[in-house]
């Protein structure tokens, strides 16, 4: 069962040094992060409902800090781009939404689906 949140994080290069400087123009650039997306029901499974808002950051301020631990780098902005599953943790993923839509003030999988992660779930052929 894998599952990886995908988020574009654009990154500030800062020089370690002193006498070290780097030209404003190309102090910036754009990476691909993966973060492993806990098991549903297992702790921080819910990072979705926290983080998101119709597949978008909900709160960009929080989800740079968040980039900024992942990656111990200072961060500018952060997107998020999809949540990449297979269809065992999909499965999974359904079935423990489905088993508490109360804490998600909705009345089904799908409509939790929607609101918080958009069209942004791409499921992947396990093998």
């Amino acid at each position: 069962m894998d599952g990886n949140y995908v988020f574009a994080v654009q990154i500030r290069l800062e020089p370690a040094r002193d006498g070290v400087s780097v030209e404003s123009s190309s102090a910036e650039t754009t990476v691909t992060v993966f973060r492993e997306a806990p098991e549903p029901g297992a702790e921080g499974w819910l990072f979705f409902r926290n983080t998101l808002w119709r597949g978008e950051v909900a709160d960009e301020g929080y989800a740079c800090r968040l980039a900024e631990e992942w990656l111990d780098q200072p961060v500018e902005s952060v997107s998020f781009r999809e949540l990449q599953v297979d269809e065992q943790y999909f499965d999974a993923l359904k079935a423990a939404i489905a088993a508490d839509l109360e804490a998600f003030n909705a009345d089904s999988v799908s409509e939790v689906l929607s609101k918080y992660l958009g069209s942004s779930v791409r499921v992947t052929d396990s093998s």
